[in-house]
């Protein structure tokens, strides 16, 4: 499939005419999301997905068009409409065609053959098998809302008449489920996962006791006294608001004036300790990958380095247009422009685990969920407010489960206010690996 995504975009490469770029995208994609209720399929859903993106720049101005088909008819004549679009854009002297920067890439086993062997009838014995394990877990657990497996493989090629010339394939799977456990009085929800480049890979136990653990120690939770506190963040919650810091960290969002580290660099943001990095060049990242959305090859991104702001993540546009250089960190689809964002963003892990951190911290709160963080916050200022649930920590233990609480800060005083970070790092389906953190003086409204 790679040699044949490869030829698909060098014969639309090779009508490049004189005064214009042409950069071609082609995909090749298989699905499955497997959903079981009660030892039953309630949805299965296979899905193959193929698709060519053109781009073409000339004089400044760029086009796009895409099909869902490797028809070369229908191909000839998007390239035609990317041609037609282009000369109705709008001149823009840094929009160009990205072109090889000389970084090598690194090869990176990221298909597992037994994925593509693997039989259906196997993914949803792995999906029943879990939520089995989840109901026969605790006598609290009285049911599972919803137990999924999913697996992707997805082929791609990309080539542009400025030299760039690669095919990449990827695939990955996980398993996550949804859990119900009651008291009698109170019902609550918890939620496990486990994620992998094959199906060998998954830990349906380690799926299965973090739906239970997270249900269970939750029941009969009430809401915590408003104050400011110290509190962890469960892997889970650290990776979404990694997503949230890594958004305000491209060079996109500097150009839109939405990053709340705009001229910043070299500045202390965070401990010393604290090294926030965005690696797709790290195999155990569930969205690692050999090349950007440009095909330039990805790369170690450090973007805070002992707590020092070292820079922003940039395709080949936002480095033009800031006069910088691409850090390999193009993200698209083959029917968009590329944009620039993290592909694989984590923090280097410390030494302790949660417990230990639990003890060390003595008086606060674990948060082991939030709801409307994106919606909370405010990219700009920094300013978040989010629903959160977990335990309150009393005497270095977990003591009475909480809910309805509200945890409000500013993305930068929480950088700042960050104590500790654990060595329990947790890899999600997700572009941010996971890692329990603890921050100091965080507001929490409950009653």
């Amino acid at each position: 499939m790679q040699s044949e995504l490869l030829k698909i975009a060098e014969a639309i490469v090779s009508q490049t005419v004189a005064g214009e770029q042409v950069e071609v995208v082609a995909v090749h994609g298989t699905e499955t999301d497997i959903r079981v209720y009660q030892g039953e399929i309630e949805s299965f859903t296979a899905a193959e997905s193929q698709g060519v993106g053109i781009r073409v720049v000339q004089d400044g101005r760029q086009g796009m068009a895409y099909a869902g088909s490797f028809d070369t008819n229908v191909l000839n004549e998007t390239l035609e409409e990317a041609r037609d679009n282009a000369s109705f854009g709008t001149p823009d002297e840094f929009q160009g065609i990205a072109e090889p920067d000389g970084v090598e890439s690194v090869s990176l086993e990221l298909l597992d053959s037994s994925l593509a062997d693997f039989a259906n009838e196997d993914k949803i014995a792995l999906a029943i098998e879990l939520e089995s394990s989840i109901l026969q877990s605790d006598p609290r657990i009285i049911g599972v809302e919803s137990t999924d497996y999913v697996d992707s493989i997805t082929t791609s090629a990309i080539v542009t008449s400025t030299g760039i010339h690669r095919a990449n394939q990827e695939g990955g799977c996980y398993v996550a489920a949804s859990s119900l456990a009651s008291d009698g009085t109170d019902t609550q929800t918890g939620f496990g996962y486990s994620v992998g480049r094959s199906p060998t890979q998954l830990d349906v136990a380690k799926a299965s006791s973090d739906a239970t653990e997270k249900a269970t120690r939750l029941l009969g939770a009430k809401k915590a006294e408003s104050g400011r506190m110290t509190v962890i963040l469960d892997p889970y919650v650290t990776a979404q608001f990694l997503g949230i810091i890594g958004s305000t960290l491209s060079g996109e969002a500097l150009l839109k004036g939405r990053s709340l580290f705009a001229d910043r660099e070299g500045d202390q943001v965070a401990p010393n300790f604290l090294t926030l990095i965005d690696d797709p060049t790290d195999v155990d990242a569930f969205t690692a990958t050999e090349a950007d959305g440009e095909g330039l090859a990805s790369r170690r991104n450090t973007l805070i380095d002992k707590g020092a702001l070292r820079g922003f993540l940039h395709n080949s546009y936002t480095a033009r247009a800031l006069g910088a250089s691409s850090t390999g960190s193009a993200v698209r689809s083959y029917n968009s422009s590329p944009g620039a964002g993290p592909l694989a963003l984590m923090l280097t892990p410390g030494v302790h685990s949660q417990p230990e951190l639990i003890a060390q911290v003595g008086e606060g709160m674990l948060i082991q969920g939030v709801a409307g963080l994106h919606s909370g916050v405010n990219p700009v200022s920094g300013d978040f407010s989010a629903g959160a649930e977990g335990l309150m920590i009393r005497q270095g233990d977990l003591a009475e489960p909480v809910r309805e609480v509200t945890v409000a800060s500013t993305l930068q005083r929480m950088l700042l206010d960050i104590q500790n970070i654990g060595n329990d790092l947790e890899r999600l389906p997700m572009k941010s690996s996971g890692v329990s953190i603890v921050v100091n003086d965080i507001m929490v409204s409950g009653v």
